[in-house]
């Protein structure tokens, strides 16, 4: 990509009312961001989703004086843009509709490794939550899995430096421009963090520092990723807001249970309740459950428990799992005759007992 096209990518960012979106619909539509910029009105208002307001800013030339001093500053301190037609774009990210038309990047990121998971959870981690984390990726670190999170305080922090300790790649994505770091406290560990991969937002280096960027950069956090863990959670917080973006985009969630009265496990006890997370107990859930494999040998199995006594409805559910391979939730609840909601209820239970598994796709199937 030349300057004159980053220039009009740029503009196009710019453009109030025009988002993620409606730009890669534009763009799709006419070819280019350029194209996008120097089409007539007329013609644009004949593609579904856009009408006057949409583009009532678009060909003015303000937009195209920013993006020129943008670009100054993307020189000037080396970042890398990924636009998200280019290769160089995050794959997963490619496949979310919402997704960023333009990144910037610093660092030495690199997401040809397929196993990017990203770390979630509370600004007052527990220690219990931080000895977790660092378990966690102390565990998965012969996996070489690259670490996402957010560069905040608690459970962020806790897994980047996790990453860096364990040599492992780790990405902190940001809700502002690359100009700056919140929170500034946090700046003593932007070196180590470029050193071992780097940061990536979408946000202008002039943008304002608005709290509702970091329900924004949530989706980059989730997207990005194969998976995203939540380590802990009050009953409300962002980490819930990043599990349910990336349950939206279809990818597996995994939450690290507590006791009822903890409230830092709140929010992960009961995404795991409403069946929109994966129970989980032990670092080794993440790779059986994702399917990795290591190079010299498969990873440790979690192995059916002997005699287990199952109620008559386990045993319905059972019976039909173990004649069926696997199957999903309201499938089961069909075929089993009875309803969703105790369905879920009765399939957590029988995973607790080792009876059976949850699969990527919301399948379960005997173990």
């Amino acid at each position: 990509m030349n300057e004159q096209d980053l220039i009009y990518i740029l503009a196009l960012q710019h453009v109030p009312n025009i988002g993620d979106i409606i730009a890669k619909r534009l763009i799709n539509h006419c070819g280019s961001a350029e194209a996008v910029l120097k089409e007539k009105p007329s013609n644009l208002l004949k593609i579904d989703g856009i009408g006057k307001i949409t583009i009532k800013h678009l060909h003015e030339a303000s937009h195209v004086v920013e993006a020129e001093k943008e670009l100054r500053f993307i020189k000037e301190n080396h970042i890398k843009t990924l636009y998200f037609e280019a290769n160089n774009y995050p794959k997963k990210l490619k496949h979310c509709i919402d997704g960023p038309i333009l990144l910037f990047q610093s660092g030495k990121v690199s997401l040809q490794n397929q196993r990017i998971i990203s770390i979630v959870g509370t600004r007052k981690i527990t220690n219990s939550g931080i000895a977790f984390c660092e378990n966690l990726i102390e565990t998965l670190a012969v996996y070489k899995p690259v670490i996402v999170s957010g560069f905040a305080y608690g459970t962020d922090i806790t897994a980047h430096k996790a990453a860096i300790k364990n040599k492992l790649q780790t990405i902190g994505c940001l809700a502002h421009g690359l100009n700056t770091i919140y929170p500034k406290v946090h700046k003593k560990y932007m070196v180590d963090v470029e050193n071992h991969g780097g940061f990536l937002t979408d946000f202008w280096s002039s943008a304002k520092f608005d709290r509702n960027n970091f329900l924004k950069r949530n989706r980059v956090i989730a997207g990005i990723s194969e998976a995203t863990i939540v380590i802990e959670s009050a009953e409300k917080g962002g980490s819930l807001v990043t599990a349910d973006i990336a349950n939206s985009y279809n990818r597996d969630v995994f939450a690290v249970p507590g006791r009822t009265t903890d409230s830092q496990s709140v929010g992960c006890n009961n995404l795991i309740k409403q069946q929109k997370a994966h129970l989980l107990s032990t670092p080794l859930d993440v790779p059986y459950l994702l399917n990795w494999q290591l190079e010299e040998k498969a990873p440790p199995t979690i192995q059916k428990q002997l005699f287990v006594e199952l109620d008559p409805d386990e045993k319905i559910i059972y019976n039909y799992l173990k004649n069926h391979d696997k199957e999903q939730l309201d499938i089961i609840a069909i075929h089993c005759n009875l309803p969703v909601f105790k369905v879920s209820s009765i399939l957590l239970n029988m995973e607790l007992k080792g009876v059976v598994r949850p699969l990527p796709g919301k399948l379960f199937e005997v173990i």
